[in-house]
C-alpha cells in the first residue's frame, strides 16, 4: 500500500529562480506573502540577488512559500499526503500544509524568526559544523567536554547515519570540531551559515518568537505532523511549545523519517528546491522512494507516479 509523506527543507535549500516556473499558472500565493511582508519578497526569489535571498530573514520566508506552492499545486493533481515533515524552517511549511496555521501567519512569524535569530547572536560569533562518521553519543561527550571548559557547543541536528551538525560559539565549535577527529570522526565541515541555529545561543530568539506565536491561531491538523522536537506527531495544543523549543533544541531528522516509516509512509515526496532532505531518507532507508518536486516536469512525473502507484494498490 501506498503511503505519502511530504517533506519540506530548511534554510540553506534556497535558489534563485525558486518556483519560477510553477508560478506561471498561478502566482497568487507569492503575491500574497509581498504584501503580508509589505516588501518584494518574490523579486529576491525570482530575481535575486543570491546575498539577499540567502539573508536569514528572507530565506526563511521564501522557502515556506515555494514549499506550501508546491504542496498546494501536488493536491490539485489529487496528491494528497498521509503525513507531514519539515526539517526546521519546512517545519512551517508542514504545519500550513497539514491546516495547522494559515499561510499568511506562518509566513510573518518566519520573517520574524528569521530576524530574532539574526539578533541573537552577532554575525561572526556563532558557528555550526557537519560531524561525518560519529555516533551520536560519542560527539554529546565531546560537546559537553568543550562547553564545560566554557565554549558553549551542542548537537543541532541528527540528519541521518553518519551525520550529525553541531552548534555553538565559533570557539566552540572549532573546538568541538578537532576533538571529534582525535576520537575517530571522519570529517569535520564548517557550515556557511549566518549563526547558532539550534543551540541554546538562540534562546533571545525563541523568547521573542514565543510571544509572535501567543496571537497565532492553531487549527487541529488534517493529516500526521511529525515535529523535529522529539520526532513524534504533534497535536494542536503542543504546536506553539514546540515551534519555540525547535528554535534552541536539536532537529531530530534521523528520528522523524524513522517514525514516518514506522507509520508506513513508501513514498517521499520532497516539495522545495533541491534534493537534500531526499538524500537524507535514503540514508536511513535506502527502498525508501523519494520524489523531488520544484518544477512543472517533475511535479508532473510526481502525480503520475503516486496515481499509478495507488492504482496498483
Amino acid at each position: 500500500m501506498t503511503k505519502i509523506a511530504f517533506i519540506f527543507p530548511g534554510q540553506g535549500s534556497q535558489v534563485v529562480g525558486m518556483g519560477q516556473q510553477l508560478i506561471a499558472q498561478d502566482d497568487t500565493l507569492y503575491k500574497q506573502a509581498d504584501e503580508v511582508l509589505g516588501f518584494s519578497l518574490s523579486q529576491f526569489m525570482l530575481e535575486g540577488p543570491e546575498e539577499t535571498l540567502t539573508l536569514t530573514y528572507n530565506a526563511q520566508p521564501a522557502l515556506l512559500t515555494t514549499g506550501v506552492l508546491i504542496a498546494q499545486r501536488l493536491q490539485a493533481l489529487g496528491v494528497e499526503p498521509d503525513v507531514v515533515a519539515g526539517h526546521s524552517l519546512g517545519e512551517y511549511s508542514a504545519l500550513v500544509t497539514a491546516g495547522v496555521m494559515s499561510f499568511e501567519d506562518a509566513v510573518a512569524i518566519v520573517h520574524k524568526r528569521g530576524l530574532y535569530m539574526n539578533e541573537a547572536v552577532p554575525a561572526g560569533e556563532g558557528a555550526m559544523a557537519a560531524i561525518l562518521q560519529m555516533e551520536a553519543q560519542a560527539l554529546q561527550q565531546v560537546t559537553e567536554q568543550i562547553s564545560a571548559d566554557g565554549d558553549a557547543v551542542q548537537i543541532a541536528n541528527v540528519n541521518c547515519p553518519g551525520q550529525i551538525v553541531i552548534s555553538g560559539t565559533k570557539q566552540g565549535v572549532a573546538r568541538a570540531s578537532s576533538l571529534a577527529k582525535e576520537r575517530g570522526a571522519k570529517r569535520a565541515i564548517p557550515l556557511q551559515v549566518s549563526g547558532p541555529f539550534h543551540s541554546a545561543l538562540m534562546a533571545p530568539a525563541a523568547d521573542k518568537l514565543a510571544k509572535e506565536l501567543a496571537h497565532v491561531e492553531i487549527e487541529a491538523p488534517r493529516y500526521t505532523v511529525i515535529g523535529n522536537v522529539h520526532a513524534q506527531p504533534v497535536y494542536a495544543e503542543h504546536v506553539k511549545q514546540e515551534l519555540i523549543d525547535q528554535v534552541v533544541s536539536p532537529v531530530l531528522w534521523e528520528q522523524s523519517v524513522r517514525a514516518m516509516l514506522d507509520l508506513g509512509v513508501t513514498t517521499f515526496i520532497e516539495c522545495g528546491p533541491g534534493k537534500v532532505l531526499s538524500g537524507l531518507v535514503k540514508k536511513v532507508d535506502r527502498s525508501a522512494i523519494c520524489l523531488c518536486v520544484f518544477d512543472e516536469e517533475t511535479l508532473a512525473q510526481a502525480a503520475t507516479f503516486v496515481k499509478e502507484a495507488l492504482a496498483n494498490g
